[in-house]
């Protein structure tokens, strides 16, 4: 059995925060910072009511040694990627209650290779680049294979770093930044009380490029509502067309219960688009996009298409005549997919060719009473459960 690393019962518990992109999640966790320091965008429930703060950088550092601690335990194992289910519960369950949380870690890690790490939580930048520094020159230590680091940042947290120290970060092994745009237009942003502008994203943005990182930005469908789904499609493609980013992912707006922006739609001062304003806009949006060569991701179970990706400018024409595909649908159709999409029974367009999971989407139809009438309704409500 692995045994408990030594002096782990004095120092806190290995800590975790709540989120990560889709695109890490097969890598170690560790938190550099508690919540969000903005804590103010009218569409985010995840982190109201809790306070912001920095982890000791001690800490963070004590959390890389207790998953190596377990990390060299579990690979003296001939296989430690087959381990089954059961022992590894056994070995859990005999450890020190404060090791349990670094030993699931570990063992995530090692079942995904142990090749990538992401720094909590919704902007680790913001622990200065001198803190910043020491985890990832103690991470590069003890974990040398590792070939990427990533965090989430605001623009407006890179804005203060010094172009020098975003280089030394990048130097040191932070390869790549994940950063909300959410929008390129700065109606959209002061409504939705993002903190930021075209003009700041734009320089962040080009920043982070400059120093050598990779740049991933998010997008967020239907944040202007119907009133400025034009002009968000537009500015945001505009934004997009200056930083020119390597990874452009899509995160469809919903509207969580008890945020803000749930408040508008209650009063009627904000309009939700529904799908097929969606799909114009990202329609709009993709035709707008010009003289960039970034990937774009549609990851996240928000979004309509999980299929609609692909590198510009070589698959732009193939994603436009996906999202036509959807408009080019009878009504009846239309809500078939919304449904099944949103129920979890399709990831693309093109798994209503299967029978199986056709038939599926057709019998919670027929149990849930849909029809084109009430499936924004029904779908909304549905997303509420992925956010």
């Amino acid at each position: 059995m692995t045994q408990p690393c030594q002096n782990q019962r004095s120092r806190p518990c290995f800590e975790q925060g709540p989120i990560r992109p889709p695109s890490e999640a097969g890598s170690l966790l560790l938190r550099v910072s508690r919540n969000c320091p903005w804590n103010r965008c009218s569409f985010c429930s995840l982190y109201k009511g809790k306070a912001f703060s920095l982890r000791p950088t001690a800490e963070v550092l004590a959390d890389i040694d207790a998953v190596a601690c377990h990390v060299k335990s579990l690979k003296q194992r001939p296989e430690p990627e087959a381990l089954s289910t059961a022992l590894l519960r056994q070995w859990h369950d005999q450890l020190p209650e404060g090791e349990r949380a670094a030993f699931r870690a570990a063992v995530h890690w090692c079942q995904n290779g142990l090749r990538s790490v992401f720094l909590q939580d919704a902007d680790a930048l913001a622990a200065g680049a001198g803190e910043l520094l020491l985890v990832l020159e103690h991470l590069r230590r003890t974990f040398p294979q590792v070939e990427r680091v990533t965090c989430y940042s605001r623009s407006t947290t890179v804005l203060r770093c010094a172009p020098t120290e975003l280089q030394a970060l990048c130097r040191a092994g932070l390869s790549r930044l994940h950063m909300g745009l959410e929008s390129g237009s700065d109606a959209v942003l002061r409504q939705v009380r993002k903190g930021a502008s075209q003009a700041l994203h734009i320089q962040a943005g080009r920043m982070v490029l400059n120093a050598g990182m990779e740049l991933s930005l998010y997008v967020m469908p239907g944040l202007g509502g119907r009133t400025l789904s034009v002009e968000h499609a537009r500015q945001t493609a505009a934004a997009i067309n200056r930083i020119n980013p390597h990874f452009i992912r899509l995160r469809t707006l919903a509207v969580p219960d008890g945020t803000p922006l749930a408040e508008e739609v209650a009063a009627g001062r904000f309009a939700p688009c529904n799908a097929e304003e969606i799909v114009q806009e990202l329609l709009l949006l993709i035709e707008s996009l010009q003289g960039v060569d970034s990937v774009v991701v549609s990851d996240h179970a928000l979004n309509l298409f999980e299929d609609l990706q692909g590198k510009l400018p070589g698959d732009k024409e193939r994603m436009l005549a996906l999202l036509c595909s959807f408009l080019a649908l009878n009504e009846e159709q239309r809500t078939l997919y919304q449904l099944g999409r949103r129920a979890g029974c399709f990831r693309g367009m093109g798994d209503m060719q299967d029978p199986e999971r056709l038939a599926e989407a057709e019998l919670l139809g027929r149990q849930l009473g849909i029809a084109p009438a009430n499936v924004e309704e029904v779908c909304a409500a549905l997303m509420k459960r992925t956010i």
